[in-house]
């Protein structure tokens, strides 16, 4: 329904959403599925973590989920998907904050209990994973209010978790392949807001041979849905004109051909922008590091 011509041109008008826009497909099986069905059980003694499967990734890139998970599972971690409901990251949005409370009730009481300092959740889309620090003590009741704050500080996005284990020793450079690699990096906005990109630039880094060019972009232009919206198709492409639709057409045609030049966002609307703005496949940090695994 969602690449079909006829189907997705109904779909569109059904929701205002600009005619040029592709719609994200769902995946075929869920990320929690795909992890389940294809890594094995960890040895108990294995480092423990918890994957979020946020609701864009559960549904919409659950290979990119399985990817993370295979990661993980690489570098000695085993890695186990809690039962969640979403993050409310769309409902807060759209300021639906009466049902964006009820998720962060529900995520708090199902987490607090499991996720410490020694068992991280962590997460693969910014804005979602985030939405438990920033929002979540605000949105619970007032009982909930602590219980909140302390899972908030051990809610870690995939480049936090990454560094904070190579702090530790656990995770070392000497993992990652020495084959060079020029990567182009845009921060996602909510990332940049909040956390700031530089761990993701330093967990980049730790590949021997990368050669890394974090771009000066603001906003790409999508911005969760108003990139999608009719009304706004116009000014979305226009934000994504300003730097970074230019810096990644001169980034490909200026490649040499010999050394892979990788375009990297973290966000799923990043993503999209990018290939409905310049036709390029923009991945996520984590595809990276996994493909440049040492095996």
């Amino acid at each position: 329904l969602a690449t079909n011509p006829i189907s997705s041109a109904v779909i569109k008008r059904m929701v205002s959403f600009a005619p040029e826009r592709s719609i994200p497909p769902l995946s075929p099986r869920t990320m929690r599925q795909l992890v389940k069905s294809n890594i094995s059980t960890q040895p108990s003694s294995a480092k423990k973590v918890y994957l979020f499967a946020d609701e864009f990734t559960n549904m919409q890139e659950a290979e990119l989920g399985l990817t993370f998970a295979n990661l993980l599972t690489a570098l000695g971690y085993q890695v186990i998907i809690p039962k969640t409901v979403e993050s409310g990251r769309a409902a807060i949005s759209k300021g639906c904050l009466v049902l964006a409370s009820s998720y962060a009730d529900r995520n708090v009481r199902l987490l607090r209990d499991i996720v410490n300092d020694d068992t991280p959740l962590v997460g693969i889309e910014p804005s979602c994973i985030l939405s438990f620090r920033d929002e979540y003590p605000d949105l619970v009741p007032a009982k909930l209010h602590d219980d909140a704050v302390r899972l908030g500080k051990n809610c870690l996005l995939y480049d936090e978790f990454i560094m904070r284990e190579v702090a530790r020793g656990n995770i070392r450079a000497d993992q990652f392949r020495s084959e060079a690699l020029d990567v182009w990096l845009h921060g996602h906005c909510h990332q940049k807001s909040l956390v700031g990109i530089e761990k993701t630039a330093a967990m980049l880094r730790l590949l021997p041979a990368c050669k890394l060019h974090v771009i000066p972009s603001s906003c790409c232009g999508m911005a969760g849905s108003f990139g999608y919206e009719k009304e706004h198709y116009a000014t979305s492409l226009a934000i994504g004109e300003m730097v970074l639709f230019p810096t990644l057409r001169r980034a490909q045609a200026n490649a040499d051909g010999r050394t892979p030049t990788i375009v990297a966002a973290p966000g799923t609307s990043c993503r999209q922008q990018i290939f409905d703005g310049t036709g390029i496949r923009a991945v996520h940090p984590i595809e990276i590091m996994h493909q440049w695994l040492n095996r």
